[in-house]
């Protein structure tokens, strides 16, 4: 399992509290926070903290902490709630209502397994949702939901990993995803159907794994059996690492495993040396250009991390969480001197060129089109020792959908 490694916080201060039985944190920016003619705007963070779902996305809050100089930069103060989904519906549900009826935030920010718990309440509300689609399909369905990889239409089947496994000489995959999550398992089937259409085997497929679990034996006897010598994972990082670890001690020999999340600080600063082990030689996707490049967009990114008193490669949650803050930040440019909730989503709605604050490279997707899948690239980047080296080739890959072909998830 991952632990949870203390931050130095130089400029932003934070205050925990527990209210209704939501674990809140308050944030703010430290000197400033009130003059300067800046427009202060209250935003809700809805995240894993604690639970299973924490090993993927807890550090989200430190993305925002690094957006508090965005949007400082443009202007705003921004001062956030946090609210624990403690990786249960229930509970995901309670924080969102406590974010909204306690604390009138403006928008939310959500970087959760579990938002689809929470989504039918805001939209009731009308609250504006910014964040990442890793969990359900209300994203692309409901219109008050603005996912900063644009509307992913998980059911649908993109080339993109079929096509990389082809590339690392892989001829027999293996695919796991969750069953309480729709997009998690989704993705493990469509994997499976994208390395079929680049003439690849597929020997195991598994889309109904129970969520953050590590007992993974099962499978990965499953996998031996079945001869795979390809994995990929649309789990969060310690179901990933623990399956891994286990096919090696197999004597599984795997030419390619790429992973959903990973990338950076999940494994660098947040991973234990079990798991730094077992992610030796692993590729891991990300959908914003990846630190390695120096690229400006990465180095703006990487000086904001700094004056937020944040080490080290962000995280997968770090990186989802800032590039909401921009998202939210290019919204209310357009949203009014005033902007409300409604006046927010009015705006977000028009944005059909999100480029992630440059991370997307030269790739911008269409946020706001809901009837078809607006698509974007990956970066691929290997953990070799403590670093990573881009893969060459997938700097980004681009995929296209595969026309006539779509997954559900399990029932």
């Amino acid at each position: 399992m991952f632990y949870k490694k203390a931050r130095l916080l130089a400029a932003v201060s934070v205050a925990a509290t527990v209210v209704s039985g939501v674990s809140v944190g308050l944030g703010s920016t430290g000197a400033g926070a009130s003059g300067g003619g800046s427009k202060t705007i209250t935003v809700g963070v809805l995240t894993d903290l604690t639970g299973l779902g924490a090993s993927g996305n807890a550090t989200s809050v430190e993305g925002v902490k690094a957006g508090v100089f965005l949007a400082k930069r443009d202007g705003y103060n921004l001062k956030y709630v946090v609210g624990d989904t403690a990786t249960s519906p229930a509970t995901a549900l309670s924080a969102g209502q406590g974010l909204v009826e306690q604390h009138h935030v403006t928008a939310v920010i959500a970087v959760s397994s579990l938002t689809f718990s929470a989504a039918p309440f805001f939209k009731a509300q009308g609250t504006p949702v910014i964040g990442v689609s890793q969990d359900a399909g209300e994203w692309s369905t409901d219109s008050n939901m603005f996912s900063v990889y644009g509307i992913v239409h998980e059911n649908l089947v993109n080339t993109d990993s079929g096509a990389y496994f082809k590339s690392q000489g892989v001829t027999n995959l293996g695919s796991i995803g969750y069953s309480i999550s729709p997009s998690s398992a989704e993705a493990a089937e469509g994997a499976g159907v994208s390395a079929k259409k680049a003439g690849i085997k597929v020997g195991y497929v598994n889309a109904a794994f129970p969520f953050g679990s590590t007992n993974v034996q099962p499978v990965a006897l499953a996998m031996k059996a079945a001869g795979v010598n390809g994995l990929t994972a649309s789990t969060d990082p310690n179901t990933a690492y623990a399956l891994i670890a286990a096919l090696k001690n197999l004597g599984v020999h795997l030419k390619a495993v790429l992973l959903a999340t990973g990338y950076g600080g999940d494994v660098t600063s947040q991973a234990s040396p079990a798991e730094t082990q077992a992610a030796q030689g692993v590729s891991f996707e990300n959908p914003f250009e990846v630190m390695e490049q120096n690229t400006p967009a990465t180095k703006q990114f990487a000086a904001d991390l700094t004056s937020a008193g944040i080490k080290g490669l962000p995280t997968q949650a770090e990186y989802n969480a800032y590039v909401s803050v921009g998202l939210l930040l290019q919204g209310l440019k357009g949203a009014g001197s005033n902007p409300t909730s409604s006046s927010l989503i009015a705006s977000l709605s028009k944005v059909h060129d999100f480029d992630a604050l440059g991370l997307f490279g030269n790739y911008p997707v269409d946020i706001s089109n809901r009837n078809t899948f607006s698509g974007h690239c990956l970066w691929v980047a290997k953990l070799k020792g403590t670093a990573f080296d881009l893969v060459p080739g997938a700097d980004p890959i681009c995929g296209t959908t595969i026309p006539g072909v779509s997954v559900s998830p399990p029932t």
